[in-house]
């Protein structure tokens, strides 16, 4: 068998918006963008994605507290194990990828979970992901329980501040 590698991620830089256009947003980014050779006038191609609040990034843990905690299955486990777990359990947040097994044993999808980092997902895309493990966690650990109650339990939900 093959192993697998995660390929690196694409750098990033971080840019403030401005009038009319977008600016660097601190001297570190400033100094890697002179280390590229990044000049005045250049043309460049880019994704813009809005991340999360980064005080936000400790609330996927809670969930994987509150599994570690109350589930006997997560004993013993930190909160980002039991959070990779969960992902590679219910395929959520995951890239599957088919591997063939040697000496034509055939083939198995293999689960390959996302990071979940702020910088990673925005906040659509992690509350799909939080949304998703709740639900996993409600049909296989928790069955009297809702996804809903399971992501109220953990706290792992944003909720904005008025």
């Amino acid at each position: 068998m093959t192993s697998l590698r995660k390929t690196p991620a694409t750098e990033r830089f971080a840019l403030r918006v401005d009038k009319g256009c977008f600016r660097v947003a601190d001297t570190t980014t400033a100094a890697r963008l002179r280390q590229r050779s990044y000049s005045v006038g250049d043309l460049v191609f880019a994704e813009f994605k809005k991340p999360r609040n980064p005080k936000f990034h400790r609330l996927a843990h809670q969930l994987g507290i509150l599994c570690a905690e109350n589930l006997d299955a997560f004993t013993g486990m930190d909160p980002h194990k039991v959070l990779k777990r969960l992902q590679v359990e219910s395929g959520v947040g995951c890239e599957e990828i088919a591997c063939l097994l040697p000496s034509g044993g055939g083939s198995y999808v293999a689960r390959i979970p996302q990071s979940l980092s702020f910088e990673s997902l925005d906040e659509g895309q992690f509350r799909e992901v939080m949304r998703g493990l709740c639900r996993h966690l409600a049909a296989t650990y928790w069955p009297k329980c809702t996804a809903e109650q399971i992501e109220s339990m953990a706290g792992c939900m944003v909720q904005e501040a008025a």
